[in-house]
């Protein structure tokens, strides 16, 4: 076995195969140490300020914009100038960090890719690593792959490469520092930025993140304090790092101001993460017996709040001379029924489109497929020009009521219900096994989605409202008789294995039991 050379008070307990060496050396992980020792402290009084929130959500209280910081919202001021290599980012695709899909997404033809650390991935030891591994040859431009005898390297055009770190809420159990869990977000951004930035500066482009599951303004301010000591322990100048912000929580909603003002400096806009922005308007209302929503395929950009949020997001980032870039379009292109596919893709049209003419900047894609089509669409609009942040829309004006005016209500089916028991069985059986992004009836489902099927479904089973259309209501032994029923149907199409009979107890566990867990990932990470 490889020795690796630790810094004082690290522990590492995972397996360290072949190559890891060449990630985890000592100077890499005197960074991860030293912003670990500086920053965990406040990252624990973070999450412990979330679940404070929840707890007076749960008794009543409804968010709302700030009083303390109106000052920022009404102030004059933009972040600072994006660098050329983030000004056009009219189509952004994303997916894990595995190496061929690296290889295909950079040569998709998108302006962007999202290489994701976070809900794509399931974050077991091997993938974190081996995917630092993937990335540092990809930033040189090294990375090949040998697979069924065919080949896969780098075309000479190439996307724009953009990190996602794990969310402020993950550990990673493999990494001790002191005895301590190490945030998984730091752990990934540090040996990330460790072994490429200045790689990526020389190359004309540099170190650009994306920042997943933000709760406030507070948690933006995290990482803008940790991109300023990692900046001065690299001898980076201040500002080198770039960060685009998730909005995917309801209540960063109220703070998108706040957030962009306080990473300023380091700032490249932000995006509606629209997947998991329901699943948070679930789980913080989850108690609301007036709040109750639809089925999952009902609920879409058109949606009320959906259009409120996606409307004030875009509103917020030109205002601040940042871009602003739209959600997932989960459709991916179906190959075996032409009629089928043509009705998806001009869903994802429809999606593309509508952002673009809102102003958005950029929106994302799941699969290469797709990229083609979006960028049309945003072409159509945008024309030559790299992105549209001079369209501003004052005349959009977004309340408190319009973010929370949660409509449809109706209809909740049979069909809606055991799609979500479906979905959840079969993603959760693939994260056991190693795979974190999955397509499922012809859409790509990460963490996110399955996340809404499970917490649909324990809402469902809890408010008044949750009544299937033929007047049944949704109790825990119908929940429990279709799980049965589902795990047969998940194993007639991709074959017997245990981790699906074990994701079908999880999902009756998260689904049917009197609490809820925060997030699924959580009990998850604790067995792979």
């Amino acid at each position: 076995m490889t020795q690796l050379h630790l810094p004082e008070g690290l522990q590492i307990t995972g397996e360290i195969k072949p190559g890891f060496e060449q990630i985890l050396t000592q100077d890499a992980l005197t960074l991860v140490v030293k912003l670990s020792r500086h920053f965990e402290s406040r990252r624990q009084e973070l999450l412990a300020m979330r679940v404070g929130r929840a707890k007076r959500m749960d008794a009543g209280e409804r968010p709302d914009f700030l009083a303390e910081t109106a000052h920022i919202r009404s102030g004059d001021w933009a972040i600072a100038p994006i660098p050329k290599a983030l000004e056009c980012r009219r189509v952004e695709i994303t997916g894990p960090v595995e190496r061929k899909m690296i290889i295909n997404a950079l040569n998709s033809g998108a302006d962007s890719y999202m290489t994701d650390f976070e809900d794509s991935n399931t974050p077991n030891w091997d993938n974190q690593i081996s995917g630092q591994i993937n990335l540092r040859d990809a930033v040189r431009r090294t990375i090949s792959l040998e697979q069924n005898g065919k080949s896969y390297q780098l075309n000479d055009k190439i996307a724009t490469l953009v990190v996602r770190p794990r969310g402020w809420h993950l550990d990673e159990k493999h990494v001790l520092v002191d005895g301590k869990r190490v945030s998984g977000g730091i752990f990934d951004f540090a040996l990330f930025m460790f072994h490429n930035a200045k790689e990526q500066i020389a190359r004309g482009a540099g170190p650009f993140f994306y920042l997943p599951k933000m709760e406030s303004h507070l948690e933006a301010r995290l990482w803008n304090d940790i991109f300023v000591m990692t900046q001065s322990e690299l001898g980076l100048p201040q500002g080198t790092i770039k960060a685009t912000v998730l909005i995917e929580t309801i209540v960063a909603a109220f703070e998108m101001d706040e957030i962009l003002y306080e990473l300023r400096e380091h700032s490249s806009g932000l995006n509606a993460g629209r997947w998991d922005y329901i699943f948070s308007c679930i789980k913080k209302f989850k108690n609301d017996g007036d709040f109750c929503l639809a089925d999952r395929a009902k609920v879409t950009m058109t949606a009320p709040f959906m259009r409120s949020y996606a409307l004030l997001l875009l509103k917020t980032c030109h205002k601040r001379h940042a871009p602003a870039i739209g959600g997932m379009a989960a459709l991916i292109p179906i190959k075996n029924d032409p009629e089928k596919n043509e009705i998806a893709m001009a869903g994802v049209r429809n999606d593309k489109a509508r952002d673009a003419n809102d102003g958005y900047d950029g929106g994302w894609v799941a699969h290469p497929g797709l990229v083609d089509l979006a960028m049309t669409e945003f072409k159509k609009v945008l024309g030559d020009a790299p992105n549209q942040i001079s369209k501003q829309r004052p005349d959009i004006e977004v309340t408190a009521n319009d973010l929370l005016n949660f409509q449809p209500e109706t209809p909740i089916t049979e069909a809606g219900l055991r799609y979500n028991i479906n979905v959840g069985i079969h993603y959760l059986g693939a994260w056991l096994a190693g795979n974190g992004c999955v397509p499922i009836h012809n859409l790509m489902e990460d963490a996110a989605t399955a996340e809404i099927s499970r917490s649909q479904v324990w809402q469902w089973i809890r408010s008044v409202k949750g009544v299937l259309e033929d007047g049944r209501k949704i109790t825990a032994d119908m929940v429990k008789a279709m799980i049965v029923e589902e795990l047969v149907k998940v194993k007639q199409s991709v074959g017997d294995g245990a981790t699906y009979d074990r994701a079908a107890k999880i999902f009756e566990e998260m689904s049917t039991s009197s609490d809820f867990a925060e997030f699924l990932t959580l009990p998850l990470y604790e067995e792979i």
